[in-house]
């Protein structure tokens, strides 16, 4: 038996932005659900993060979720085992409160787990592990450890795995106890990455600037007898950055960026009116937005050089480690990673 397993979809990220939600549309027409009619999938592992704000969802965005997502797999007679992650639980210290129960009732096909459970598909055992938090800690690791399921499916915070591009996850679980399992899944971090029988299988799509150039996002076909897990990418960008190094206007074609969130990173400007017109050229384009970035340095520290193609958070990560201060900086990272996530929901 093949089922599909995705995760961390987000769906009223960014301000519940029509931007995201008709960039993350193109994903589902053409690659997820083409792709689940041609091999027949019947099952749907959804791993945590379905929403993207424990606090509320725009009633637009709700709809358009329902319309372009669970109302399609109801129709098409698919069962989607969803489990809570830390963004559909309201608090942070219980899964009781969480999105996918109150917002998705009225279906019948959506299985949903607050709590670590075992089930069994195509003759395979899988628990399925939702948010680990101060309550339910003490019994999702009783329930692990004496499991007999060959796989674990998750939204787990591991230390040791990437969590962002540049950004290594400094602090979570020890993941031993998790190396019973032949093969262990999980959300929650949305880069794709392995470690021994863990696999964290990142989200579908773009939704910072971190994530331009990763072009290993998606979703996965699992396959229930041999336990294999393929990925099938998402071919669609959002984000795109351009080196502009006094290029001719009249020799780039700008159309391809069309709808694009665009980063224009000035190396050398050494005709201003030419400048201007290739500007000019990116706006009369139809760009959704763009933003011109003219210097690098960071003038605390002369000693410090920061890359072009560094996103904000490798920047911020290297800077910290590489300052003279006696304080825990994996700590002031982590501190940092929030800050930064929390302004990029803003936008």
């Amino acid at each position: 038996m093949k089922i599909a397993i995705i995760t961390d979809q987000h769906f009223g990220c960014r301000k519940n932005s029509k931007l995201f939600h008709d960039y993350f549309l193109k994903f589902y027409n053409d690659v997820f659900f083409p792709t689940l009619e041609k091999e027949g999938i019947t099952t749907v592992i959804d791993m945590g993060d379905t929403f993207d704000s424990r606090k509320g969802i725009d009633f637009a965005a709700l709809t358009w979720a329902k319309d372009h997502y669970f109302d399609r797999l109801k129709q098409m007679g698919i069962t989607v085992h969803t489990i809570v992650g830390n963004h559909t639980a309201y608090y942070k210290n219980t899964n009781d409160i969480n999105a996918i129960d109150l917002l998705l009732r009225e279906y019948d096909n959506i299985p949903i787990y607050a709590e670590t459970t075992s089930i069994e598909l195509g003759g395979c055992n899988i628990l399925l592990v939702p948010w680990i938090n101060s309550e339910n800690r003490d019994m999702s690791v009783a329930m692990i450890n004496k499991s007999r399921a060959s796989v674990c499916m998750g939204h787990l915070e591991l230390n040791g795995f990437r969590a962002t591009p540049g950004h290594m996850m400094e602090h979570g679980m020890e993941w031993d106890i998790f190396k019973k399992f032949k093969k262990t899944f999980s959300g929650h971090y949305h880069c794709r990455s392995n470690q021994d029988n863990i696999y964290y299988l990142g989200n579908p799509y773009e939704m910072f600037w971190n994530d331009v150039n990763d072009e290993n996002r998606g979703f996965h076909l699992f396959d229930t007898e041999t336990l294999e897990h393929t990925p099938v990418n998402n071919p669609y960008r959002l984000h795109h950055i351009l080196y502009y190094d006094d290029h001719d206007h009249q020799l780039f074609d700008a159309r391809q960026l069309s709808g694009k969130i665009v980063k224009l990173v000035v190396r050398n400007k050494n005709n201003q009116v030419q400048f201007e017109k290739f500007v000019d050229k990116l706006y009369n384009s139809d760009v959704s937005e763009l933003k011109i970035v003219e210097n690098f340095s960071l003038h605390e520290s002369e000693d410090f050089e920061s890359l072009e193609s560094e996103d904000t958070i490798s920047i911020l990560n290297r800077y910290i480690e590489e300052s003279e201060i006696d304080i825990d900086k994996s700590q002031i990272q982590k501190i940092m990673q929030d800050i930064y996530q929390e302004a990029c929901e803003l936008v």
